[in-house]
């Protein structure tokens, strides 16, 4: 394999990587491979399934008992498949509101949070994730990073220190 920035041999292993590319800052993949190129510094990450990493990732936000945080509210919009505007009608709010959510100027109330979880219940088949959970989500922000390695066809939570 060979660097496209420099066409420097790269050199690969398994490692942590932070990836931020998912709009959400506190996302580690424990475990993936990642590419160095030895000449120029560049890297590349190898992300098996990201179909399904996105769905793990999304399971993962919405399971968490803390209030949703913006880039939160606008990883789920976007893995839903709805633009600011369709999904601003869809829980009947406006645009604006939903830009102010996802831009942490204002924060989502309870009931459209409740709402937003839901569309994830529904569309997605969690059934180990009771519907009396969403009564129990706590005002505090996120302090846990949130770990994800993949594992056969798949990705899975991993347990990661606080940052």
């Amino acid at each position: 394999m060979t660097c496209i920035e420099c066409g420097g041999k790269l050199r690969s292993k398994k490692e942590n990587y932070r990836y931020l590319a998912c709009g959400l800052p506190n996302v580690t993949l424990t475990g993936v491979e990642v590419r160095r190129c030895a000449t120029c510094g560049d890297h590349e990450v190898v992300i098996p399934h990201i179909e399904r990493l996105h769905e793990a990732l999304a399971k993962a936000v919405v399971r968490h008992e803390a209030r949703l945080s913006g880039s939160e509210v606008r990883f789920l919009r976007k893995y839903l498949g709805y633009s600011g505007v369709d999904f601003a009608d869809l829980i009947g709010v406006s645009p604006e509101t939903v830009s102010r959510w996802e831009n942490k100027k204002e924060t989502m109330g309870p009931s459209a949070e409740r709402l937003l979880r839901m569309l994830m219940v529904h569309k997605l088949p969690i059934q180990e994730y009771p519907i009396e959970a969403l009564t129990q989500i706590s005002a505090k922000a996120r302090t846990k990073p949130i770990g994800l390695r993949p594992k056969g066809n798949g990705w899975i939570e991993q347990g990661l220190a606080a940052a």
